[in-house]
């Protein structure tokens, strides 16, 4: 399955790796690089020839207990780095907001897919979305990202999360998004418990039966530090057993900080299945 990303090809008939750019100051993955064009520019560049299908473009974080940024800041963070980027790349360019004048701006200037965690949910989002003609990523969410971690709760977090998804595919399809043109992400770690990330993990495959390509969202979680006590800093072992777990379940897309290391744990996975599901 090829999805055109504002005219790059994304890859989606083996599971293909999103690799994390973060442009904050205040990444909970302690790899932020806000104001470092440079420094961002390599990175991308290296993950580009680590492997990376595609990368994530953020300048807002999202880590519990964040502070909301102004549209105008979050434009300052992304915009020069795509705009370098985007003639460099030969791989989509994703931009991680829920602002749809940042989704306009980043479109505008190179970015060819919408990663957006309020799944559209902002005032215009979905009108910009359905106007922009670029593929968009649907995440659930249960609050908001400075407040969701303090009591989540669910009676069934896979029935739930998959409720809220089908809603989000039909407000999109009512706004003239096809489905052609939509990915969904569970949102692992998004006002979840670590009880909550594990029953979903589990129950993955029945979100993969809605028939749309699953971004799974694992890499140097809490969930990792929560079961094995590493810091966030050392956990790419668990990142990387989360990753092969999420694709043996459905996933199509990884969204990662770590990508030769998790390109090469997809190879050997691979090698050794004889093949993976075609998204």
């Amino acid at each position: 399955m090829l999805v055109d990303c504002a005219g790059k090809p994304l890859d989606l008939s083996r599971p293909a790796v999103m690799g994390v750019l973060n442009l904050t100051p205040d990444s909970f993955s302690s790899d932020g690089l806000a104001h470092d064009l440079d420094a961002a520019c390599a990175r991308a560049l290296a993950m580009q020839a680590a492997g990376a299908a595609v990368i994530d473009i953020g300048g807002e974080s999202t880590r519990p207990g964040a502070t909301p940024i102004s549209v105008v800041e979050e434009l300052d963070r992304v915009l020069p780095v795509i705009q370098y980027l985007a003639p460099q790349l030969r791989i989509p360019i994703s931009i991680d907001s829920r602002q749809p004048q940042v989704m306009r701006a980043a479109v505008v200037a190179g970015a060819g897919l919408i990663n957006d965690i309020a799944a559209l949910r902002m005032p215009g989002a979905l009108a910009v979305a359905a106007e922009l003609a670029v593929p968009v990523v649907l995440m659930h969410m249960q609050g908001e990202p400075g407040t969701m971690q303090e009591s989540p709760h669910y009676d069934n977090v896979v029935a739930e999360v998959e409720s809220f998804l089908v809603g989000r595919v039909a407000a999109c399809e009512q706004a003239g998004i096809s489905r052609q043109r939509l990915l969904l992400d569970p949102g692992f770690g998004f006002g979840k418990s670590v009880a909550h990330n594990i029953e979903l993990l589990r129950g993955l495959p029945r979100l993969a039966r809605l028939g749309l390509p699953l971004l799974v969202g694992l890499s140097r979680k809490s969930l990792i530090g929560a079961v094995t006590r590493a810091p966030v800093t050392q956990r790419l072992g668990g990142s990387i057993a989360l990753a092969l777990l999420a694709v043996q379940r459905g996933a199509c897309m990884l969204r990662v900080h770590d990508v030769e290391a998790t390109v090469q744990a997809l190879a050997m996975f691979e090698a050794v299945e004889g093949g993976t599901h075609d998204c």
